[in-house]
C-alpha cells in the first residue's frame, strides 16, 4: 500500500476507475461519440447530420415527431 494506512491509492480514494488514470465513462454515464455521425429516426428510418452540441435525443423528426437518436 503506498499511504501505508490501507487505502490503496496514493491519490486519495479507493480507486473504482474514476480516479487519475483510470478509464471511467464521461459524466452522464455514457460515452461521447464525437462530432460526426447521423441522427435518426427509430420510427421511420429518416436521417440527418449530427450537429455539434446539439444531442440527436433533444431533436424530433420533421417527418413523424418522434425524438431521434444516435446512429
Amino acid at each position: 500500500m503506498p499511504g501505508g494506512d490501507g487505502t490503496g491509492s496514493r491519490w486519495g480514494g479507493g480507486g473504482g476507475g474514476r480516479g487519475r488514470g483510470g478509464r471511467g465513462r464521461g459524466m452522464g454515464g455514457g460515452f461521447a461519440q464525437g462530432p460526426d455521425g447521423e441522427c435518426v429516426c427509430p420510427n421511420c428510418g429518416y436521417r440527418e447530420k449530427h450537429r455539434l452540441g446539439t444531442p440527436c435525443y433533444s431533436l424530433k423528426c420533421p417527418k413523424c415527431g418522434t425524438p431521434m437518436t444516435r446512429a
